[in-house]
C-alpha cells in the first residue's frame, strides 16, 4: 500500500492544477445542487418494526384527516391571578389573528375543545399547519409573534410550544470556535501562517463537498434535521487532524534532506497509509449503524461517514497537490533554514559537513552526520515516566476511569422535549404552564390506537378498552373513544398522573400493552413516552450485533496494520474505557445537572437522549482507532526497524505524541463548539464526543497504550506464524520506500521551492 500512495502523493504533487480543479469541481457541482435540488429536512423519524410505530401507521391510515403529517404547535394562555380566562375577549381575538397566519390550517378553540384547566386561569389553543414542521416559513413564525402581542400586553401570559415552532437552531458560531482554536493549534504546531492555513483550507473544501452533496440529496430523500450538522461536525474534525498527520510527516522527511516532491510522496505513502486505515475504521463504525435498523441513524451514520470517506481524498491528494504549490518553505523559521541548508550541501556536493555549516550560520545545532539532534521533548519525558513504572500508572489510570464511570449506572434514556427547553424560552414557559394548568402528565399524552375492524361491535370494544385503561394505576383522564370515517378503529387519549420521562408512565405504557384483547381488538400506543420505550429495546436488542460487527471488522483491520493479536485486543479494551467514562460524565452532567452552569444548561437537564449511546459508541470507537493508529504505527515503525521493545515504545511515542495531542485539541475543539447547539441531541453529542476525544487520547492512548505496551513487550508483537502468513501484508511502516534512492532537485527548485507548471 505505501508504494501506491507513494505514488499517488507524487502524482497529485505533480499534477496539482488538475488535482485542485477536480476538487473546485466537486464543490462547485455540490454548492450547485444545494442550491437547485435541496428540499426541506425532516423533524421526525420511525422506528420500524416497534408497537409505536405501527400505532401511527394505522393513524396516518385510517385517520388521514387528523393531518398526521401535518405540523402542530399550542398556544397556551393564563390569566392573571384571581382571574379566569372565561370572558376575556383578547383570547378570541388572538385566535382569530391566528386563524389568518400564514400556512395556517385551522385553530382549536380551548373553550370550545374543554381545553381549559380546572381552575379556569390556564387554557390552550391547537393550531395545525398545512406543511411538515421543516417547511414552515419564518414569516410564519413571526406571525405567530405578531398575532400573540396585543393579549401579552394586556396582562395575559401567552406562550407557545410544539414541533412546529422550534427555534431553527443556527450553528454559525460553532464553526467559527472549533476553527478558530483549530487554527491556533495548526500555527503553535508549525509555526508558519501558510503551513497552519494547510490542513483548514483542505478541511473547509472537504467539509463543504460532504455538506452541499447531502443538501442536494435532501431534495430525493427525507434527510433529517441534525444529519447534516453531525456530519459537518465530524468531517470537519477528522479533516483537520488527517491532513495534521500527513503535513507532520511531510515535514518530518523534509528534514531529513529530502525535496519536496519526494518528501510529499514519502509523507503520503507513510502517514498516508495510517490515515487510510483510521478512516477505514471510522467507516465502519458509522456505516455499522445500519444494523440498528432505525433509518434516522442509518442515515446519520452514511452520511457522516461519506464526510470522512471525503477527508480521507482530500488529504491523500488535495493537501499533496497544495503542498506542491506553497513549496518546501511552507514552513517557515529555523527548520526551513536547516532544510535549505541540507538540500543546498547535498546538491552542491559539499555533504553533510555543509549543512552542518550552513546550519550553524543559520543558528541550528545541526550534528556531524546532517541529522536534527532530539530533543528531550516533553512526551518523551512523559513516555519515560510511564514506562519506567508502567503497572502503577496501569492500575491508577483504570481506577479514575472506573471512578468517572459510575454515573453510568444510573443511565435513563428519552426523547427531547420542551422540558429540556432553555428556561427563559417561550416553549420552556408553555410547557411548565401546561404542567402547572393540566399536571405532569399533560405533555406527554399516550396514543391508543383500537383496530377493532374484526370485533363484532367495534364501540363496544373501543369503550371495553377504555374502561379497561381507566382501571390501571397512574391514569389521570382516558378521552372518549374518536372513531375513523369507517367506524372501525378508534383514538384514546390517555392522560398520565406523572410526567412522560418517569417510570410510573414508562410502567403504565407496558401495562395497556398488556391488556388482554376485548372480543380480539389489536391495541397499539404511541406517544413521547411509548416511542421512548420502543427506541430503547430496539437500540438494547441492536447493541450486541452492532458491536459484534464494528469491533470485528476493525480487529481484523488492525491486526493488517499491526500484524498482532495483542495490540488490537488492547486498543479495543481501550475503548470500552473510554466509552464508559464518557457515559459516566453525561450523566453526570445532562441528568444529574453537575456543573450546569459552566456548560449553560441550568434547567434543562433530564434523560440522555435515546439515540446518543449507540450513536456515541460508532463515532467514539472510530476516532479512538484514528489515535491508536496514528500513535502505535510509530511504535510498530520503530519495532519493525530494529529497535529494542522498550525503546521502540519511548520512540515511537515521542513521534507521534506531538501530532496526536495537537490532533486531540483541534477535535476537542470542534466537537466543544457544538455545545452551544439549541438541539439537544447535537449539544449532547458535542459534549460527549470531546470529552471521549480527551479521554481517549490523553488517557487511554498516550497513558494506558504505552504503560501496557511497556509490560508486554516484545509479546505485544505476538502473532502465530500461520496466521502471519495468511494475513496479506500492507505494509503501513513505508518498509517498501526506504530502498529507493530520493531524487536530486534540479537548482531551480532550490530558490523556488518547486516547479509551478502543474506537471
Amino acid at each position: 500500500m505505501a508504494t501506491y500512495l507513494y505514488r499517488l502523493g507524487r502524482f497529485a504533487f505533480r499534477r496539482r492544477r488538475l488535482v485542485v480543479l477536480i476538487w473546485l469541481g466537486l464543490l462547485a457541482a455540490g454548492v450547485t445542487g444545494a442550491v437547485t435540488l435541496s428540499g426541506p429536512t425532516a423533524a421526525g423519524f420511525s422506528i420500524p418494526g416497534t408497537e409505536s410505530q405501527r400505532a401511527a401507521d394505522l393513524l396516518h391510515d385510517r385517520f388521514p384527516q387528523s393531518g398526521a403529517d401535518s405540523a402542530s404547535a399550542r398556544i397556551v394562555f393564563q390569566a392573571p391571578p384571581g382571574q379566569k380566562l372565561a370572558g376575556n375577549p383578547q383570547v378570541r381575538q388572538t385566535l382569530d389573528r391566528l386563524a389568518k397566519a400564514p400556512q395556517v390550517a385551522h385553530v382549536l378553540d380551548p373553550f370550545a375543545a374543554k381545553a381549559i384547566s380546572p381552575d379556569g386561569r390556564t387554557g390552550y389553543a391547537q393550531v395545525t399547519y398545512t406543511v411538515r414542521a421543516a417547511e414552515i416559513t419564518p414569516e410564519a413564525k413571526d406571525a405567530v409573534d405578531a398575532a400573540i402581542a396585543p393579549a401579552k400586553a394586556s396582562g395575559l401570559t401567552v406562550e407557545y410550544g410544539g414541533e412546529a415552532l422550534q427555534p431553527s437552531g443556527a450553528q454559525h458560531l460553532t464553526e467559527v470556535i472549533g476553527i478558530g482554536v483549530a487554527a491556533v493549534v495548526l500555527l503553535i504546531t508549525f509555526g508558519s501562517l501558510v503551513a497552519a492555513g494547510l490542513p483548514l483550507l483542505s478541511a473547509m473544501i472537504g467539509v463543504g463537498i460532504g455538506v452541499t452533496a447531502i443538501s442536494a440529496l435532501s431534495g430525493f430523500v427525507d434527510i433529517g434535521s441534525g444529519t447534516s450538522i453531525l456530519a459537518m461536525m465530524i468531517g470537519l474534525a477528522v479533516s483537520i487532524d488527517y491532513a495534521l498527520f500527513i503535513m507532520m510527516r511531510y515535514r518530518h522527511e523534509l528534514g531529513t534532506g529530502l525535496e519536496a516532491e519526494e518528501a510529499t510522496g514519502r509523507a503520503v505513502g507513510t502517514a498516508g497509509s495510517a490515515v487510510v486505515f483510521a478512516g477505514l475504521t471510522v467507516v465502519i463504525a458509522l456505516a455499522g449503524l445500519f444494523v440498528v435498523d432505525i433509518p434516522f441513524l442509518t442515515q446519520m451514520g452514511l452520511a457522516a461517514a461519506f464526510t470522512v470517506v471525503i477527508a480521507v481524498g482530500i488529504a491523500l491528494t488535495l493537501l499533496p497537490a497544495l503542498l506542491g504549490f506553497a513549496g518546501p518553505r511552507v514552513f517557515s523559521g529555523r527548520l526551513g533554514r536547516l532544510v535549505t541548508a541540507r538540500r543546498t550541501g547535498r546538491a552542491t556536493g559539499t555533504g553533510a559537513a555543509g549543512v552542518a555549516a550552513v546550519a550553524g550560520a543559520a543558528g541550528a545545532a545541526g550534528q556531524a552526520d546532517g541529522t536534527v539532534p532530539e530533543r528531550v521533548t516533553a512526551g518523551r519525558r512523559w513516555v519515560r515516566f510511564v514506562t519506567k513504572r508502567p503497572l502503577a500508572v496501569l492500575l491508577v489510570t483504570v481506577i479514575g476511569l472506573g471512578i468517572v464511570a459510575i454515573p453510568a449506572t444510573d443511565l435513563e434514556l428519552g426523547l427531547p422535549n420542551d422540558s429540556t427547553a432553555a428556561p427563559d424560552s417561550t416553549q420552556r414557559k408553555a410547557y411548565d404552564l401546561l404542567t402547572e394548568g393540566f399536571g405532569p402528565g399533560f405533555n406527554g399524552p399516550l396514543i391508543v390506537v383500537v383496530d377493532a375492524g374484526n370485533t363484532p361491535s367495534p364501540p363496544n370494544a373501543a369503550s371495553a378498552t377504555a374502561a379497561a385503561i381507566r382501571a390501571l394505576p397512574d391514569v389521570k383522564l382516558v378521552s372518549p373513544p374518536r372513531f375513523n370515517p369507517a367506524g372501525n378503529t378508534a383514538l384514546l387519549t390517555v392522560i398520565p398522573d406523572s410526567g412522560p420521562s418517569t417510570t410510573q408512565t414508562s410502567d403504565l405504557v407496558k401495562s395497556i400493552r398488556a391488556l388482554p384483547k376485548h372480543d380480539g381488538a389489536e391495541i397499539a400506543v404511541t406517544g413521547a413516552t411509548a416511542i421512548s420505550i420502543d427506541v430503547s429495546d430496539k437500540l438494547a436488542g441492536a447493541l450486541v450485533p452492532y458491536l459484534s460487527l464494528i469491533v470485528g471488522l476493525a480487529f481484523l483491520l488492525l491486526m493488517l496494520v499491526f500484524r498482532s493479536l495483542l495490540v488490537p485486543l488492547k486498543a479495543t479494551l481501550g475503548f470500552l474505557f473510554s466509552v464508559a467514562a464518557t457515559f459516566g460524565a453525561l450523566v453526570a452532567v445532562f441528568q444529574w445537572g453537575w456543573l450546569a452552569d459552566l456548560f449553560g444548561i441550568t434547567g434543562q437537564t433530564g434523560p440522555v437522549i435515546s439515540m446518543l449511546p449507540i450513536f456515541l459508541i460508532g463515532v467514539v470507537f472510530g476516532l479512538a482507532m484514528d489515535y491508536q493508529i496514528f500513535l502505535v504505527t510509530r511504535m510498530r515503525e520503530e519495532h519493525v526497524h530494529g529497535a529494542e521493545p522498550q525503546a521502540a515504545v519511548v520512540d515511537g511515542f515521542a513521534h507521534g505524541a506531538r501530532v496526536v495531542t495537537a490532533a486531540a485539541v483541534i477535535m476537542t475543539a470542534v466537537f466543544s463548539g457544538f455545545i452551544l447547539s439549541d438541539q439537544a441531541l447535537i449539544r449532547e453529542m458535542g459534549f460527549g464526543l470531546a470529552l471521549a476525544v480527551l479521554i481517549d487520547a490523553f488517557v487511554v492512548r498516550m497513558t494506558l497504550v504505552p504503560a501496557v505496551m511497556a509490560l508486554l513487550g516484545r509479546r505485544a508483537w505476538y502473532l502465530p506464524r500461520w496466521l502471519d502468513r495468511l494475513l496479506p501484508r500492507v505494509d503501513v511502516e513505508g518498509d517498501s520506500l526506504r530502498t529507493r534512492q530520493p531524487s536530486v532537485p534540479r537548482e531551480p527548485e532550490l530558490v523556488s521551492g518547486g516547479r509551478d507548471d502543474g506537471h
